[in-house]
């Protein structure tokens, strides 16, 4: 198995962001969203791109531990 700590947690990282996006997308698409138009937007914009930086992140590290 090449999941290391850090790896993992980076994986964790891209799940959570990942999911906030999809949260995000939901409560902007069906009605007012519960902290406000410009926060969620704002919550939104910034888990795009981290779930892909944690997951490019997590997959560079398990294959730099691969033996």
């Amino acid at each position: 198995m090449y999941l290391t700590p850090k790896s993992g947690l980076f994986l964790g990282g891209s799940c959570v962001s990942a999911i906030a996006a999809v949260g995000s997308i939901f409560e902007l698409s069906y009605g007012q969203p519960d902290f406000g138009v410009t926060a969620t937007a704002i919550i939104l914009v910034l888990s795009i791109p981290l779930t892909g930086l944690f997951f490019i992140a997590a997959v560079k590290d398990a294959r730099a531990n691969m033996k």
